[in-house]
C-alpha cells in the first residue's frame, strides 16, 4: 500500500527552529519526525511513502540518501507552486500514478494509530474516504465532523466557537479511494477540508473512525516540545526514547530533570534544564537555567530561559534572560 504525506508546509509557527530545518526532519526523541511517521505507516502495511512538498527536497534526501526509510520506499513531489493540502494530494498522487486505494496523513501530526485498523474499518465499509477522529475539549480550531452510524454527514473547517457539529475532529490519517482525486481539479489551489470533505460528506461516502489513541498536532511550540518529553512519560503505545542522547556532553554536575538532550549538544557544570528539548548541537553553558523551552542555538553561562525557543543561530548572551520570547525573534508572514 502507498501513502501521501503531506509535508509542504512553511512551519512558520515553529520559527525560529523552522529557519534552518523543515518542520518535519524536526527530531521527536532523538528521531525526525518524519521516520517515526514513516515507521507508524509502514506497520500498518505501508511500502511506499510519497512526501508532498512544497519547496525544496534536499533535506529530506540528504537524510535518507538512498530513498529509504527503514523498510519503506520514499519519492518526492515537489509542487511547482503551493496547492494548498488538497491540490497538494492531487499533484502528489498524479505523480506517483497512484490508482488504488492509498493512506494521506500530515507529516506534523504524532499519533499512536493502528493505520492498519484505519484501513480495514475502510474497506468493511466499502467507503469512498475513512478519516481518522479524535474528540477535544476545543473542536473550533480544527475540521470537526458530525457522524452518524460512522458515517461522516457533516464536515465543517474550523467553525465559530459554540457552532461546533460535535466536539471529533479531523485528525490527520485518511484512507481514499482513488475517485477522491477525480473531486480535485489538478494544478489548482484546492484545500481539502474546505471544498473537498464537504462534497464526500454530502453524498454520504465518507466515515469516520473515532478512536482515544494518543494524538498530537506537533506544529505549534508548546505541543512540538509535549511529542518529545511524553516519549519520557510512559504515556505513548509503542515508543519511547533515552533523556539524553550516546552522542551528547552532559557536565556530571548538571541537573536534567524530565527533559531531552540531542546527540552532539552540550551542558555545561551546575546547569539546570527541566521540562525542555535541547536539540542535536545546541549548547547549554555553566550555570545557565533553562526551563520549558526549546533550544537548537547556544546559551551563555548563567542565562536563564523560561518558555523559550532558541534558533540554530541564536545566541543567549552570558547571565542574559529570556522569557516568553523567541531568539532570533520570528520574521512575519
Amino acid at each position: 500500500m502507498r501513502a501521501v504525506v503531506l509535508v509542504g508546509g512553511f512551519g512558520t509557527r515553529l520559527r525560529p527552529l523552522t529557519n534552518t530545518t523543515p518542520k518535519p526532519m524536526l527530531p521527536v526523541g532523538h528521531r525526525p519526525m518524519i521516520a517515526r511517521l514513516v515507521d507508524r505507516l509502514a506497520r500498518g502495511g505501508v511500502t511506499e511513502v510519497v512526501l508532498a512538498l512544497g519547496f525544496r527536497p534536499e533535506p529530506f534526501v540528504d537524510a535518507f540518501p538512498d530513498g529509504r526509510c527503514g523498510d519503506v520506499q520514499l519519492t518526492y513531489a515537489v509542487e511547482p507552486e503551493p496547492l494548498d493540502t488538497g491540490g497538494a494530494i492531487k499533484f502528489a498522487a498524479d505523480h506517483a500514478g497512484i490508482a488504488e486505494t492509498f493512506i494521506v496523513a500530515n507529516g506534523d501530526v504524532v499519533t499512536d494509530l493502528d493505520v492498519g485498523e484505519l484501513v480495514a474499518a475502510h474497506r468493511r465499509w466499502s467507503a469512498e474516504a475513512t478519516l481518522h477522529l479524535i474528540g477535544v475539549d476545543d473542536p473550533s480550531a480544527f475540521g470537526v465532523v458530525a457522524i452518524e452510524d460512522r458515517r461522516i454527514v457533516d464536515f465543517v473547517e474550523k467553525p465559530e466557537p459554540g457552532q461546533e457539529p460535535s466536539n471529533l475532529i479531523n485528525a490527520g490519517t485518511y484512507v481514499f479511494e482513488p475517485s477522491v482525486l477525480d473531486l480535485i481539479p489538478s494544478g489548482e489551489r484546492v484545500s481539502i477540508e474546505r471544498s473537498t470533505f464537504p462534497l464526500l460528506a454530502a453524498r454520504g461516502s465518507m466515515y469516520g473512525v473515532p478512536t482515544d489513541d494518543y494524538w498530537i498536532d506537533a506544529g505549534r511550540p508548546e505541543l512540538y516540545r509535549a511529542a518529545n518529553l511524553d516519549l519520557l512519560r510512559g504515556v505513548r503505545r509503542a515508543e519511547s526514547c533515552q533523556p539524553v542522547a550516546d552522542g551528547a556532553i552532559v557536565a556530571a554536575s548538571a541537573r536534567i530533570v524530565d527533559s531531552i538532550i540531542g546527540d552532539g549538544a552540550t551542558v555545561g557544570a551546575d546547569a539546570h534544564v527541566v521540562d525542555s528539548v535541547v536539540l542535536p548541537g545546541a549548547s547549554i553553558g555553566p550555570h545557565a537555567t533553562v526551563e520549558s523551552s526549546l533550544v537548537m542555538g547556544s546559551v551563555g553561562e548563567g542565562a536563564e530561559l523560561r518558555r523559550a525557543i532558541i534558533g540554530a543561530d541564536g545566541r543567549v548572551a552570558e547571565g542574559a534572560s529570556v522569557v516568553d520570547a523567541s531568539v532570533p525573534p520570528p520574521a512575519p508572514g
